[in-house]
C-alpha cells in the first residue's frame, strides 16, 4: 500500500480550504483517508501563520513509515524545515514548440529570400 500526505479541499465553491492528510494513493483526493495531519487556507495572508497548520511530529512519523508528500505538502513541509525540497530547473520550459521553430525559420528564410532581390536592386 502506498501512502500520500496530500491535500483534500474542501469549503464552498470560490472560498477554497485543504486538510492535509495521510491517504492511500489509490483512493479519491476528496475520499477516504487514514488521519489528518494539518490544514492549509490559502484565502488567508501568505504571512499569517494560521495559513498552514501542520502536526510536525505526525508528519515526521508518517514520513518514516514511508509516506510520499505530494510537491503542495512538500513546500509546507520545506518551510517547517521538515524536509528539504530540491531545487528545479527546466531550461527548455521558455522555448517554443517544434512547429513554431519550424514556422519562425520559415519565416526568416523568406525574409531573406525578399531583402536579397532589394538588396541587389539597390546595388545596380
Amino acid at each position: 500500500m502506498s501512502l500520500k500526505i496530500r491535500l483534500t479541499r474542501g469549503g464552498a465553491k470560490k472560498r477554497p480550504y485543504y486538510r492535509i492528510v495521510v491517504a492511500d494513493s489509490r483512493s479519491p483526493r476528496d475520499g477516504r483517508f487514514i488521519e489528518k495531519i494539518g490544514t492549509y487556507d490559502p484565502m488567508k495572508a501568505k504571512d499569517d501563520p494560521a495559513r498552514v497548520a501542520l502536526d510536525i511530529e505526525k508528519a515526521k512519523a508518517w514520513i518514516a513509515k514511508g509516506a510520499q508528500p505530494t510537491d503542495r505538502v512538500l513546500r509546507f513541509l520545506d518551510n517547517a524545515g521538515v524536509l528539504k525540497r530540491p531545487a528545479r530547473n527546466n531550461p527548455q520550459k521558455a522555448q517554443p514548440g517544434k512547429k513554431a521553430q519550424e514556422r519562425a525559420a520559415e519565416r526568416a528564410a523568406a525574409a531573406e529570400a525578399a531583402a536579397a532581390p532589394a538588396e541587389a536592386a539597390a546595388e545596380a
